[in-house]
């Protein structure tokens, strides 16, 4: 748990994560969206699984999010943080595993 409330985490969610379901779905279809991350054993990168929770979560009214969803939510909030932080590629930003990994979790920063 993060120690935020749901009030700030849905606000830095609704925030951060700047894609719409689709957009992140259409993504998600990608070889782009599939190049990055780490994978586990079953070949699938956790910003991959996550983009799906996060379409999911999107699509989900508020008041129906269940705890597991909020805690993915503050985990989305914290990484998009984290990665934004580290600062993306100077050159040809559009094409970087930077930016790829970034929209797997919902957040184009071209946007």
């Amino acid at each position: 748990m993060s120690g935020k409330s749901h009030e700030q985490i849905w606000d830095e969610f609704r925030d951060l994560v700047n894609m719409a379901p689709k957009e992140i779905e259409d993504f998600l279809d990608t070889e782009q969206s599939r190049s990055v991350g780490d994978t586990g054993g079953d070949g699938e990168s956790t910003g991959h699984k996550s983009g799906k929770r996060i379409v999911e979560i999107k699509r989900t009214n508020k008041a129906d999010l269940s705890d597991d969803q909020w805690d993915h939510m503050a985990k989305v909030v914290g990484y998009i943080k984290r990665h934004k932080a580290q600062g993306g590629p100077e050159v040809d930003m559009a094409h970087s595993k930077w930016r790829y990994s970034l929209m797997n979790w919902g957040h184009d920063p071209m946007k």
